[in-house]
């Protein structure tokens, strides 16, 4: 799939530089971001770069309003969710584990919003375990904002470093 992508953004370059922000909200976004590596948006980002279809500063912003619209959804939906989170089955089985996890989210929630950003297995949950939890949504979108923002200059920089390498 992915010698697919690559070369049909080689084929595209024109119309493929959304393809940044898609990457980027689909690896935030709750449950496809579950099956989306990180490694798709960095190598459309460094061919982007690369091909001077996309500036770097044009990268970096794209790949920031992606992520952070995929965890503000994904920050909604586990609002929207709420308590009904607990009545499902697997949750039922596991009720243990995911309260021990919901106590350390209500009381670590700032820096999960910041651990989860850089951490690509749980990048796509937090925001929605966060919305679970009731955290303050003021709270979660100003921190949120920064968190997105250092990562997408961490993009940039990945990216930048990749360029120069090859």
């Amino acid at each position: 799939m992915d010698s697919f992508i690559f070369n049909w953004i080689n084929e595209n370059l024109g119309s493929a530089v959304p393809l940044i922000l898609i990457f980027a909200f689909a690896e935030a976004c709750i449950g496809i971001g579950l099956f989306i590596s990180g490694i798709f948006l960095v190598g459309i980002s460094t061919l982007m770069l690369d091909q001077q279809a996309a500036s770097i500063s044009l990268i970096s912003l794209l790949a920031f309003i992606g992520a952070l619209a995929g965890d503000q959804f994904g920050f909604y939906v586990g609002r929207w969710i709420g308590p009904l989170f607990y009545d499902i089955r697997f949750v039922k089985n596991r009720e243990d584990s995911f309260n021990k996890a919901t106590i350390a989210i209500k009381k670590y929630g700032s820096f999960a919003v910041f651990i989860g950003r850089f951490i690509p297995a749980i990048r796509s949950l937090i925001p929605a375990m966060l919305g679970i939890s009731g955290f303050n949504r003021i709270a979660f979108l100003f921190l949120d904002v920064l968190a997105c923002s250092l990562w997408s200059l961490a993009l940039a920089a990945i990216v930048l470093g990749i360029g120069n390498i090859f």
